[in-house]
């Protein structure tokens, strides 16, 4: 094999030309749309802007280079800022970053004891919710940057729209979102229009973060202090980040480790602690973006956030001119693009149980009511358990036949037993007019927990009472383990 095609074997992927320039490009595109946003949180959170700033460059960096989830970024986030805005103004700076970096690594042990497999308990009905819901407050959190502003902002925000829309047609070379920003940022500067800028939100850092301790006392009393605001940090970023990634899997029809992702949002937030950043995980918004505008490969997260403090330090007073209608126009599609209109059509709705409905209903409004995405995956997924117990608990059967000499009766029970169906099979039983001999076929049922034994328990118990003996037969190998190990253990009496 010749040496320049051993060479192309072993380069990665993101080394190629056409791969790194739409990852380069990429990474500029959303470094742009990062800025307003981490200035936005550093805000909610009740800090310097820098401090949201510099946790964005830090996170997207170092998220890229300790091995997350290939095209996804991670920076400042409006849920993260929500959690540690109370302690930072309660306490000040030094408690947040103290937090921040106990919540990284509360995240590392987490992503060690295999909190990832965890989402596969997530059904699709709640990821449906998550994403449209996403989609609604990515839309909501642009419509502030709409209101009680000057008149010209609102054609430069169609025109963005209109430039993104069609500018594809024309060429995919160059992300389209790139271009919008560009040509409204020089049609305000050169005419002069007065809206509002980047520059408004806050002013920009001029060096880069130097690493150090938070100034904190080093006491048990403010690791007592801390510790709630951490545990919130952590399992919040890992919600979130681990949605994404799912969601990511989904749109580029490619697998992602889970446990390193965990692992690397904690590496993260441990390395954003010491460098004063205000901590963050996974930004859905922003990812998005990337992965629309073609990347793939973890270049674009790591060139996003170089590029974060490039715009800033070296271009902040060009970057300060980005008219802000240019980035609402930005997210208005990134929206409208994130939002599965399919799972709202009719003819889709019509066909949907009911069931599948109301958890995709529940987690939308459980994040629109909380801005927080992770407690609306949680009481998604719980209404689903509810509503699958409710379902499977029906399928369980009971059905006897009887002796035709009259002596002896055999019930056939058939279905899944656990807490939500054995608690009905008692009133399944005829015990007054049963014969002597009475026979329970297992053959076609699982029992599953200690709930079901219990229930088998106090059938046979109520035919013992009248002097009636009972047979349980045709257990599977796992349902006789657990009948034979907690039968007659389980009301404390022998």
């Amino acid at each position: 094999m010749p040496a320049a095609a051993r060479l192309r074997a072993f380069r990665p992927s993101w080394l190629s030309p056409k791969v790194a320039r739409t990852e380069v490009l990429a990474g500029l595109v959303v470094a742009l749309a990062l800025i307003p946003e981490a200035i936005s949180f550093s805000i909610i959170a009740g800090v310097d802007p820098s401090v949201g700033l510099f946790a964005s460059f830090t996170m997207a960096v170092t998220i890229a280079i300790v091995g997350g989830r290939p095209a996804m970024i991670s920076a400042a986030t409006g849920a993260i800022a929500l959690v540690i805005a109370p302690l930072n103004r309660e306490h000040g700076l030094g408690h947040l970053i103290a937090a921040v970096i106990l919540g990284g690594l509360i995240q590392i042990v987490l992503g060690g004891l295999g909190v990832a497999k965890l989402m596969r308990f997530v059904p699709r009905s709640v990821m449906v919710g998550f994403v449209n819901a996403l989609a609604i407050l990515i839309f909501a959190a642009q419509i502030p940057e709409m209101e009680n502003v000057p008149w010209a902002v609102y054609p430069l925000v169609i025109g963005g729209l209109a430039l993104m829309v069609f500018f594809p047609r024309i060429t995919k070379a160059v992300p389209a979102p790139l271009v919008s920003i560009a040509i409204l940022t020089v049609i305000t500067v050169a005419a002069g229009i007065a809206v509002p800028t980047v520059g408004d939100k806050g002013a920009l850092p001029s060096s880069l973060p130097i690493p150090g301790l938070p100034d904190v006392p080093f006491t048990l009393d403010t690791l007592k202090l801390i510790a709630p605001y951490a545990l919130a940090m952590a399992l919040v970023g890992l919600m979130e980040s681990l949605m994404t990634a799912k969601l990511v899997d989904d749109l580029t029809d490619t697998h992602s480790n889970k446990t390193r992702e965990s692992i690397g949002q904690g590496i993260a937030n441990v390395v954003t602690g010491l460098f004063g950043g205000m901590g963050g995980c996974a930004m859905i918004g922003q990812t998005m973006i990337n992965v629309k505008n073609g990347a793939r490969t973890r270049l674009s997260t790591f060139l996003a956030g170089v590029f974060l403090m490039v715009l800033c330090i070296v271009f902040g007073p060009v970057v300060s001119q980005i008219p802000m209608a240019a980035l609402v126009a930005v997210m208005v599609l990134v929206a409208f693009g994130t939002f599965d209109w399919h799972s709202i059509a009719p003819a889709t709705l019509k066909r949907m149980p009911a069931g599948e409905i109301t958890v995709m209903v529940v987690t939308v409004a459980a994040v629109i009511a909380t801005h927080n995405l992770a407690i609306g995956v949680v009481l998604g997924s719980l209404t689903a358990m509810v509503i699958f117990a409710r379902r499977v608990a029906h399928l369980v059967n009971v059905t006897a036949v009887a002796d035709p000499e009259g002596g002896h009766v055999v019930y056939a029970v058939t279905g899944e037993l656990f807490f939500a169906s054995s608690n009905d099979l008692v009133s399944q039983f005829d015990y007054a007019a049963d014969p002597d001999q009475v026979t329970i076929d297992l053959t076609g049922a699982h029992i599953w927990d200690a709930s079901s034994v219990a229930a088998l328990d106090a059938v046979t118990t109520k035919y013992a009472a009248r002097g009636k003996a009972v047979e349980i037969i045709g257990l599977n190998t796992h349902s006789a383990k657990m009948h034979d190990t907690l039968s007659g253990e389980l009301t404390g009496s022998h």
